[in-house]
């Protein structure tokens, strides 16, 4: 079995599941059981590592090569928190093999590129190839909800510690190849309140969740205005989706609360704030004057990723990628990573890795066992071109 093969299908039958703002409890939440495989790895390698305590059972964790001659510092980066396992099909944890792909929780998005990762890394420390750059090995918790994880790692101070830091590659599931641009988001709540009563006499309330009702009309509309209003050549239009709803307290009791979370992705050059506004200031002009609504601030802001300052990081991965599998693509692509936060922070960031998004939180995610293997070779000979 290839090391890389190895790994992840340790990787994915360790439960690291994001609760993503969910009531949910369990012992399969949060990301400390990969953290702990991550630290038992590097201490075996006997390379330097810290650990980043970020939230409750939730530490980011990097370690770096021991290079003191190194011509350059090189980031690796992948997270280790995947989304929660409803409605899957398959064994989440089983790690099950079959016609060449690892399936379960997290083997597209993003284990396989961790276990790339750690493997070109573990390679690195034991040849120690001559004018090979530093690597800092980097996995954050909370990218699939808040970003939180690489917001806090941050204040770690990458460029003071290393000065001759020169990019990041951060691992998504690209089909190995280089993503240079995508769009930012910012999430907020939007509710609507009404007067509770009993279910036998409605008349005498105020239904929060028919208000929402009427909002949501409102919001499906702006969605479409939206997305014909402009386009980025590389990223398409903005976007704006509702993604959950929640509302009353039982079902003969009249509710007098309705939230709903909003998704808005953003193009290179939109303010979060610019278009929280807009669409509050749209909706109060729709709406009926009596019918009351709030936007919370967000609770999620993360900055598009642009192409700028990225060209000799994408031009050194890019051979890479075709000194192994012969060709690549340098794409736009419309979600959301850590290499946004990292380049807002001047570090040059591009997004690499094995697997396609389209299989990325599936009933039946899994990930092409011959990409993870190409995926380590192609980061290897990346930190071995300085």
């Amino acid at each position: 079995m290839h090391e890389t093969t190895r790994l992840l299908r340790d990787l994915v039958a360790l439960p690291s599941i994001n609760p993503m703002g969910r009531p949910l409890s369990g012992p399969d939440l949060y990301e400390h059981r990969v953290t702990t495989y991550l630290e038992q790895f590097f201490r075996s390698l006997g390379v330097s590592y810290q650990r980043q305590p970020v939230a409750p059972l939730r530490d980011n964790i990097l370690a770096w090569t021991d290079t003191a001659e190194a011509p350059a510092t090189i980031l690796f980066e992948a997270h280790q928190d995947t989304v929660p396992t409803d409605n899957m099909t398959i064994d989440p944890f089983a790690a099950h093999i079959e016609n060449g792909r690892l399936y379960g929780r997290g083997a597209c998005d993003i284990k396989g590129g961790m276990a790339a990762m750690l493997v070109a890394f573990a390679r690195l420390v034991r040849d120690k190839p001559k004018g090979a750059a530093r690597v800092v090995m980097i996995y954050t918790v909370d990218e699939e909800f808040t970003f939180l994880g690489v917001q806090r790692l941050a204040q770690l101070g990458l460029r003071e510690r290393f000065p001759d830091l020169c990019g990041a590659v951060v691992a998504e599931p690209t089909q190995l190849h280089v993503v240079n641009s995508h769009k930012g988001a910012v999430r907020w709540d939007l509710t609507t309140t009404g007067r509770s009563c009993h279910s036998s006499r409605p008349e005498q309330g105020v239904n929060a969740i028919y208000r929402m009702a009427a909002v949501l009309l409102h919001l499906e509309r702006y969605a479409e205005e939206l997305r014909a209003s402009r386009s980025d050549p590389r990223l398409g239009p903005p976007t704006l989706s509702v993604g959950r709803i929640d509302g009353g307290a039982s079902v003969n009791t009249v509710p007098d609360r309705c939230r709903i979370e909003i998704d808005r992705r953003l193009l290179p050059g939109e303010q979060a704030s610019a278009a929280l506004e807009h669409l509050y200031n749209y909706l109060r002009q729709q709406v009926d004057p009596s019918l009351t609504f709030s936007f919370s601030a967000p609770w999620l802001s993360a900055p598009p990723l642009s192409a700028a300052g990225s060209e000799a990081l994408v031009a050194r991965l890019g051979a890479a990628i075709d000194s192994v599998i012969g060709s690549h693509q340098v794409e736009a692509v419309p979600y959301g990573t850590d290499a946004a936060p990292l380049a807002e922070a001047g570090i040059p960031a591009v997004v690499f890795g094995p697997g396609d998004i389209a299989r990325a939180h599936t009933c039946d995610e899994w990930v092409p066992l011959v990409e993870v293997e190409q995926a380590s070779e192609i980061l290897y000979r990346l930190a071995c071109s300085w």
